[in-house]
């Protein structure tokens, strides 16, 4: 199912959460108000609330919290933006200035908090603890990615296996939350839950590889972003962990000083390097193993077309490198 059909089958419950997302970020605070609308309206792609609405629906949920608690995951996601940006030194996000860029760090930064508040104080009032446990839950895993990402920032020793845990953490629980809620709203079951999760967590990953791969092989228009702002920032990435440990050792070398300093000015040599050491295949051949692990994941959930659409949100993850 192509992605224009899954923004299809959910246009009726979307337009209901973002008429949700609006109403809910309303704030006596005028900048509160001015900022979060800027973010909140910045094009992106709302995919963490679409896996809430079709994890729900391929679950048989038939109540309104699914409305409810995609809001609650867009402003989850929204207010890691939001600190992403102000973290990373960030200028561009979604093709548009960052906040903190417009508005200040710390504005950016107290935007930030009051959006995490307010989804607390909306999955509150779905008054189901299991979902309040999942999405604690994340929201401290969230933040703990954060710091290992902090961690390991232009640290050109960084592992594969440190570089997944960041992503498991910092990308992947998201999604898992999303994908898992819905079928806790439905009453499913544990196996129904583990194996919604199981997707989310797939699906997530596979994601986040795109997005690495994207950072070297696409144009700012493309992604949003300044090409080469995860190396800037000093993120060793999968294809510059997968370069330096596969190139020469004057590749090697190239890479980590590239890490250590930020490298732009060497970008020509750094994105050869990759492509030379087939870091980008690499990187997403992991990304269609992940995706497939997502599909798989859902083998037992009743055939429809919900069912459909998440699998086909899994290809899409992956079908945007082309």
């Amino acid at each position: 199912m192509p992605i224009s059909e899954i923004h299809a089958l959910v246009a009726a419950d979307m337009r209901l959460v973002n008429e949700l997302i609006y109403r809910r970020l309303h704030s006596e605070v005028a900048l509160v108000n001015e900022l979060g609308h800027y973010i909140v309206t910045g094009g992106g792609k709302r995919l963490r609330p679409v896996v809430v609405l079709l994890s729900a629906q391929a679950s048989g949920y038939s109540g309104p919290h699914h409305i409810e608690l995609a809001a609650v995951i867009e402003f989850i996601h929204t207010a890691t933006l939001l600190h992403d940006d102000v973290v990373d030194s960030s200028g561009l996000r979604r093709g548009r200035e960052t906040a903190n860029n417009l508005w200040g760090n710390e504005a950016s930064v107290l935007v930030g908090d009051f959006l995490y508040s307010r989804s607390f104080q909306m999955m509150v009032q779905v008054r189901n603890l299991r979902v309040m446990e999942i999405l604690a839950d994340a929201t401290n895993t969230i933040a703990e990615g954060e710091v290992l990402q902090l961690m390991h920032c232009r640290d050109p020793d960084t592992s594969e296996e440190r570089y997944f845990e960041v992503i498991r953490c910092k990308t992947a629980k998201l999604f898992e939350a999303a994908a898992e809620i819905g079928a806790v709203l439905a009453g499913t079951g544990a196996v129904a839950e583990k194996a919604l999760a199981d997707y989310g967590a797939h699906l997530g990953i596979a994601f986040q590889l795109i997005d690495d791969v994207l950072d070297y092989s696409a144009s700012s228009e493309v992604i949003g972003k300044n090409v080469g702002d995860d190396l800037e920032e000093g993120k060793p990435t999968l294809p510059l962990i997968h370069a330096m440990r596969h190139g020469t050792p004057a590749e090697a070398a190239l890479l980590r000083e590239a890490i250590l300093t930020g490298g732009r000015n060497e970008m020509t040599a750094v994105i050869e390097t990759i492509e030379k050491n087939g870091s980008i295949a690499y990187t997403l051949d992991l990304a269609r193993r992940e995706a497939a692990r997502a599909v798989a994941s859902l083998a037992d959930l009743p055939e429809g077309r919900y069912r459909d659409a998440l699998v086909g949100l899994a290809e899409f993850s992956v079908s945007r490198i082309s």
